[in-house]
């Protein structure tokens, strides 16, 4: 019966036996084997890095970098930064990407907006999320009263997992956003429509807010 055939570290470490016991001859087989290979690991190690570099740097596919329609859209996406609801930057990206019908969209309501108010123009805050960020998010608010605010990911996610969303605000002509009554990501009654005039009354919200809005 032929004896099934050897893996190359073995046969190596044969050729030492007679001189080396069993560690020392693993030692210089490794050795052997890793210094005769190195220029093809090193190939495969530099292949696999600029393909995973490429990999992230690459657009998602089939879906339009807002700028691409409009370069004077201003884009901040607030989950690259610090200062969101989860209090961590999540993306690893700084683009605006958007499904083709909704990036149309945002680009027609930026031009008619510069032609009621020139020099005013849209300010991208989220575009198309990731999963993973949707899921940190959702363990972030599971469980409080905050969870209504955001879509479990088990459910499929939210409009935004595809590029049907966008979260904008309006920048002025110095690049300065205009009042609208809360912060982005306000996870509170006040990024509510369907109660604006009691918060006026309240004194939670100024009418100048709801104006702009």
């Amino acid at each position: 019966m032929r004896s099934p055939k050897k893996h190359s570290l073995l046969s190596v470490n044969e050729h030492f036996e007679g001189e080396c016991n069993n560690k020392i001859a693993f030692l210089v087989s490794f050795l052997f084997l890793c210094y005769t290979n190195m220029k093809k690991i090193y190939a495969i190690l530099l292949l696999l890095s600029v393909t995973a570099s490429l990999k992230a740097q690459a657009p998602l596919e089939g879906f339009i970098l807002i700028q691409d329609l409009d370069s004077t859209i201003e884009v901040s996406l607030m989950y690259a930064r610090s200062d969101n609801f989860v209090g961590e930057a999540m993306y690893d990206f700084t683009d605006a990407y958007l499904h083709p019908k909704a990036a149309h969209a945002v680009a027609k309501a930026n031009r008619k907006l510069s032609e009621l108010r020139p020099g005013y123009r849209l300010c991208i805050y989220d575009a198309t999320r990731p999963m993973k960020v949707q899921q940190k998010m959702w363990d972030k608010v599971k469980g409080t009263p905050q969870q209504n605010y955001v879509s479990n990911p088990r459910n499929g996610g939210g409009l935004h997992n595809y590029g049907l969303a966008v979260d904008v605000s309006i920048v002025d002509e110095n690049g300065d956003s205009i009042e609208m009554g809360s912060k982005v990501d306000a996870l509170t009654p006040l990024s509510h429509i369907d109660n604006e005039e009691q918060l006026v009354e309240q004194g939670r919200m100024s009418r100048e807010a709801i104006e702009n809005c």
